[in-house]
């Protein structure tokens, strides 16, 4: 969170994309307790990209609401929760 916050504040730039320790973070929490295989990692990718990419509700709606390095953090941290909901169900 505070890098993330602290990378916007001296760029100027509200979730720069050069910037993917929120990224890390997401993915990171997609694959929680999820069996790891080839398969699981390669689809827990791919929903987490997706997830991140259209951002549901209420993914979009923390995405507009939390400011700063937590607002950075919290919808991808969401999508990737919802990404680990999914996952648990298919492995």
């Amino acid at each position: 969170v505070a890098i993330c916050g602290r990378a916007a504040h001296k760029l100027g730039v509200h979730d720069f994309g050069g910037i993917v320790w929120d990224e890390v973070a997401g993915f990171l929490v997609t694959m929680l307790g999820v069996s790891l295989s080839w398969q699981s990692l390669l689809a827990g990718f791919a929903l987490f990209r997706l997830f991140d990419i259209l951002k549901p509700w209420p993914i979009k709606w923390l995405d507009r609401q939390v400011d700063g390095g937590l607002g950075i953090m919290l919808d991808d941290v969401a999508a990737g929760g919802v990404a680990c909901l999914i996952l648990h169900y298919w492995f």
